[in-house]
């Protein structure tokens, strides 16, 4: 069993590079939005670092319930995938899921300040694994599979955001802390969006929002959210790194003329893989306006 399972871990969470992932989410919101408060005496503990293990968890739960979720679809149009061909067994999985959740939960009880929100996370990720008790309805719509779906990385960013306001006394909902939720909540709707974005010609009976829109307005609507995202990134950098918004600058505009190439000609490249090297650079620039603010204190 556990052969199988560090076999899906392989093919359907890399544990490093999901632990890279989650430990970037988990400080950028942490020191972004300590640095906009002001305060730059941080008091690392145990408890931040269980917080890096509950994002870190519950993206793979996630990740495992989705599988669940799609088993009778992918069996279909993903076979190779280690669960719908057989080579790792819906008992793993759910030995997995109640090993995570038993020490996710009792770490979360025993050491964390934000029960509360802990509960609300996991309780919106219990619903969504099952289908908000709508499955008919929201199984073949992706439109409301997206707007009932999605939110929840609006929600963990309200984890670590009450964490870090509860600890430093800070209050939870401010303009800041929702811009900031906002700011990091975005980049997973662009790329929830821009995998599902195809040309004509690769199209299958696989929904996405190029079939369903045209891979014109689909793409379009990609780079609204883009321009939105910016947006919040420039205004939380304001307070830390004013320079660096010149980085951000050239490279939204980078990405807004790779946008315009897409429309024009959807068989130049991948949509997803310009959107991820887009993702990736401005949350590294985000990552470094902390750094550059810790070490020397430049704005």
């Amino acid at each position: 069993m556990f052969a199988r399972i560090r076999l899906y871990f392989r093919e359907m969470y890399p544990l490093l590079k999901s632990l890279i992932v989650a430990s970037l989410i988990f400080f950028e919101i942490y020191f972004v939005m300590l640095l906009n408060y002001g305060i730059s005496n941080f008091q690392i503990s145990r408890q931040e670092f269980i917080g890096v293990f509950t994002v870190f968890a519950f993206l793979m739960l996630l990740r495992v319930a989705d599988d669940f979720k799609d088993y009778e679809t992918d069996r279909k149009l993903f076979p190779k995938r280690p669960l719908p061909s057989g080579r790792v067994k819906k008992k793993d999985l759910a030995v997995l899921l109640g090993l995570v959740i038993t020490a996710v939960f009792l770490l979360n009880l025993f050491y964390m300040n934000n029960l509360l929100w802990f509960l609300i996370l996991f309780g919106y990720g219990l619903a969504m694994s099952l289908w908000f008790f709508a499955k008919k309805r929201i199984q073949n719509n992706l439109m409301l599979a997206v707007i009932t779906h999605n939110p929840v990385m609006m929600v963990l960013n309200f984890y670590i955001i009450s964490f870090t306001a509860i600890k430093y006394q800070l209050a939870v909902l401010t303009l800041a802390s929702v811009l900031l939720a906002f700011t990091l909540y975005f980049p997973g709707l662009i790329w929830e969006v821009s995998r599902k974005i195809r040309s004509p010609q690769e199209e299958t009976e696989y929904v996405t929002y190029s079939s369903l829109w045209g891979h014109r307005r689909a793409t379009r609507f990609v780079q609204v959210l883009t321009l939105v995202d910016i947006a919040t990134n420039l205004y939380l950098i304001y307070a830390i790194n004013r320079p660096l918004m010149v980085a951000l600058l050239v490279n939204v505009a980078v990405m807004t003329w790779e946008f315009s190439q897409y429309i024009a000609d959807p068989t130049r490249f991948r949509l997803i893989d310009k959107v991820e090297r887009y993702t990736i650079i401005t949350e590294s620039i985000m990552v470094l306006a902390v750094v550059i603010h810790l070490t020397i204190g430049y704005r």
